[in-house]
């Protein structure tokens, strides 16, 4: 049985987020003082550095519950395109900005604009892919957030050299306008809707999604306000909050420890990106590992563990630059290599009604932390002039992720329909 979804849903959805990605990360090196000027223009401190890349959070949390409902209800692609054109928008909003609260207020904006688009994507990932095949489709889509920066970094530096850092904003601003089109003729929200896909295969994903599901529903009719009282969800809050401090909390300055070692812009863009690429091979071996296991828990807290120790070591070992490097490039997969299987927790432990809406809550409070994580950095290197504490307090937080990942409930086992033997 031949899989198109996995050739018509998978590359469209990541090329996708791969935008959203961009626009919401260039400013991680837009605000190095080595290869751009915006720190000058803009009148901008280390503690400022933190806060305008984190201010984005605190819009990105506005829409996300909402997000995920209006997902289940009137479908993905119709709420993704709406999304695509307004982060456009804004993004480009903030490349036409002359003044640090201007970009900040643009920046919040792009967070707003960008909220909704996560726990719509996972409604629609939920819509195509059963449950032993999740984590593998999560971690495809997802690796759009490391091959985003490491496709696009040298890239963003060249641009930043080439067009300084509005005109850099503004060209990848537009990007969702281009890709609008290709979105809204390439996805449907179900099988049932696509011409493309064959009969068998869409048989397939019918009654295995059907069984599933009713394997999930409880009696009675279940809503958000029911899993507020469930223990776990606020288990995954803390979890994903503390995930996305180090994930951004590193981003943001991981250029720090390049200073004084006399690279050119394309070579800090080509270190900035080998993290990164480390990061997409990792999630695919993890993410395969546990769809053939089905098992979740662990999982997410392995690349938590690994990404906890080996940035408190690049800490330990920063005299020696090469090394601490290294260890640097495999502590960064962690928080990105996790997602596939914890994201895949809520879409195979709640019914279908509730599960765009939880996740949008977990996706909306979690990301406080990409706030806090590299606005708490910033205040560090302020107070320390150094990147050894905040890292070593970021390394502790992705120990402490790993602990809470097993209180997380677990999978069941996966449903298969008849006469499905391959996908």
């Amino acid at each position: 049985m031949v899989s198109q979804r996995w050739l018509r849903i998978i590359p469209v959805a990541l090329i996708m987020y791969t935008i959203s990605y961009v626009d919401r990360t260039n400013v991680s090196l837009a605000l190095e003082p080595r290869i751009s000027t915006m720190m000058h223009d803009l009148g901008m401190d280390a503690k400022m550095k933190g806060q305008l890349a984190g201010i984005f959070f605190f819009g990105y949390v506005l829409l996300q519950i909402p997000g995920g409902y209006w997902a289940t209800r009137w479908g993905s692609r119709k709420i993704v395109s709406i999304f695509l054109v307004s982060w456009g928008i804004c993004a480009v909003g903030c490349g036409l900005s002359t003044t640090f609260r201007q970009f900040e207020v643009m920046r919040f904006l792009l967070g707003v604009a960008e909220s909704g688009v996560f726990p719509a994507t996972l409604v629609l990932l939920a819509n195509w892919f059963p449950r032993a095949e999740r984590a593998r489709a999560n971690a495809y889509w997802n690796l759009c957030q490391p091959l985003a920066v490491a496709g696009a970094a040298p890239i963003t530096s060249w641009m930043l050299w080439k067009y300084g850092w509005q005109k850099m904003i503004i060209i990848q601003g537009a990007l969702p306008f281009l890709w609008l089109p290709i979105w809204w003729f390439f996805i449907r929200d179900h099988p049932r809707e696509a011409k493309w896909i064959s009969p068998e295969e869409r048989n397939f994903l019918e009654q295995t999604l059907q069984q599933e599901q009713a394997a999930l529903e409880q009696p009675g009719k279940s809503s958000l306000w029911d899993c507020c009282g469930k223990p776990y969800l606020y288990v995954m809050v803390a979890i994903y909050f503390l995930h996305n401090c180090a994930a951004y909390g590193c981003m943001t300055f991981f250029t720090s420890g390049l200073k004084g070692r006399g690279f050119s812009e394309l070579q800090y863009g080509f270190l900035f990106a080998v993290p990164y690429a480390v990061t997409a091979i990792i999630m695919v071996l993890n993410s395969k590992h546990s769809d053939k296991t089905h098992e979740r828990r662990g999982h997410v807290a392995a690349v938590y563990i690994l990404s906890g120790t080996s940035l408190i070591l690049s800490v330990l070992c920063r005299e020696n630059f090469w090394l601490s490097y290294a260890l640097l490039c495999l502590a960064i997969p962690g928080p990105f290599a996790a997602m596939a299987p914890f994201w895949s927790i809520p879409s195979e432990t709640l019914p279908r009604s509730v599960m765009g809406p939880v996740c949008g809550l977990v996706n909306a409070f979690g990301n406080v932390g990409g706030f806090a994580g590299p606005f708490l950095v910033g205040w560090l290197v302020k107070e320390y002039q150094s990147t050894a504490i905040p890292f070593n307090l970021l390394g502790v937080g992705m120990l402490v992720c790993a602990g809470l990942a097993f209180l997380l409930p677990k999978s069941g086992p996966p449903a298969c329909a008849p006469n499905a033997t391959s996908i």
